[in-house]
């Protein structure tokens, strides 16, 4: 998870990030503060029991161990430290005031005993080295001071979180930083997601990994060809704002739409493909755009030597067509007799594909917590995995092998 979240980082953001702290090698610099905040008599160690201390949270009562001088703070702080208690015996909670209107400012908890024997953290190297740890609360209020932290953006929900850090620094003499808020974005199509669900339906088989890409994760969408400049300009344009916010997933493939279509390359898959020979006087070869709105790209060179070419099934309710960039045609039986060059008049215009330039291939896409595999004929390429192509009267797909693709999303969803 560590490294997970550093490389998605440097892919969001489009560089290394400047500093990675990461707090569980930190714990002794917490421990160090908490020694300061019990040596100058705003924190002390509490030996009451969870439920025992929420009477006093509600009554407004100061529990017994609030009037223990420093010294005796300080034994009970050894104590912890040697491993002399076990969890739940002793928690360092912040003195603030019990009597405050919000009960979750009310001499909140700081560090806490944890069973590392029995649970050891994840990252070897620190294993059950310690069995004190700080709360987000406070862990997240120490290392913002120490690493210079100026602006904090976070969740209206953690809004308690501003007022028990606020009361810490204003202990220890600190400036908060300058706090923003933003608040619930909700994407119709996700619904309500919890990252703990998502991890049991990982470890169950339901999904590959935190990139599979029905999961609403950054790897997820990385793995379907979302864009991170498309993120970004998706998370800019909806702002900090402390207002609820219900969007479609229309929103984000449009800005994926801004981020990809100059740079992709066009190809041709022709879904659930019907074969048909071309008869008549036509090119025995074609030229058609790498990318129709830059030359410079190149183009798409297809021969039509045989002429075996492939029709898209949905495409053959009519039988005179007009195949793109080529020849009005008219259909009979497995025949696509060519009546003219030149568009002769308002026939629907498809899209095709010579047999000779093609390969049996699948584009992968999600819907309703499904993986879709639909098959066709895929143009030959040589794009390397990880190419956002535009697969024409498709939408936009990135490439994983020569006969496989993910659909980033349709081209009728981007609008």
């Amino acid at each position: 998870a560590y490294e997970r979240i550093q490389e998605e980082t440097e892919w969001l953001i489009g560089r290394k990030p400047d500093r990675v702290v990461i707090a569980s090698d930190r714990i002794e610099t917490y421990h160090q503060h908490a020694t300061d905040m019990l040596e100058q008599g705003f924190g002390y160690v509490c030996r009451c029991t969870a439920d025992a201390f929420k009477e006093f949270r509600v009554s407004k009562t100061n529990c017994p161990c609030r009037s223990q001088n420093v010294q005796d703070n300080l034994v009970l702080w050894k104590r912890m430290l040697d491993r002399k208690f076990k969890p739940g015996e002793a928690v360092v909670r912040v003195k603030t005031d019990m009597k405050l209107k919000n009960p979750a400012l009310r001499d909140w908890p700081a560090l806490r005993i944890q069973d590392t024997t029995a649970h050891p953290h994840p990252r070897p190297e620190i294993g059950s080295n310690h069995v004190v740890w700080p709360l987000l609360d406070f862990q997240s209020a120490v290392e913002d001071h120490l690493q210079g932290v100026t602006h904090i953006v976070r969740g209206k929900d953690l809004m308690d979180s501003t007022r028990k850090q606020t009361l810490l620094y204003e202990h220890f003499g600190w400036t908060y930083p300058e706090t923003m808020y933003w608040g619930r974005v909700k994407v119709h199509e996700w619904g309500g997601f919890s990252t703990s669900q998502m991890r049991a339906d990982i470890e169950d088989g339901r999904y590959s990994d935190w990139d599979d890409p029905r999961l609403p994760t950054l790897a997820g969408l990385r793995q379907r060809g979302i864009q991170a400049r498309a993120l970004r300009s998706f998370w800019n344009e909806l702002g900090i704002t402390q207002k609820d916010i219900s969007v479609p997933l229309a929103t984000l493939y449009s800005h994926n739409t801004k981020a990809v279509d100059d740079e992709a390359p066009r190809l041709t898959f022709v879904r659930h493909a019907v074969e048909f020979q071309l008869t008549g006087d036509h090119p025995n070869q074609l030229s058609i755009p790498v990318h129709p709105n830059h030359a410079s790209m190149g183009l798409r060179g297809w021969k039509l030597n045989d002429g075996r070419i492939w029709l898209e099934g949905e495409d053959l309710e009519k039988m005179d067509l007009r195949l793109k960039e080529f020849a009005d045609v008219a259909l009979h039986d497995q025949e696509a007799r060519v009546e003219s060059i030149e568009r002769s008049d308002k026939r629907p215009i498809v899209h095709w594909l010579p047999a000779s330039q093609s390969v049996s291939a699948v584009v992968l896409s999600t819907k309703d917590d499904t993986v879709v595999h639909t098959e066709g004929q895929l143009e030959r390429h040589k794009h390397k995995a990880g190419t956002i192509v535009q697969l024409e009267r498709v939408g936009y797909a990135i490439v994983i092998d020569n006969a496989t693709l993910m659909l980033c999303h349709e081209e009728s969803q981007e609008q």
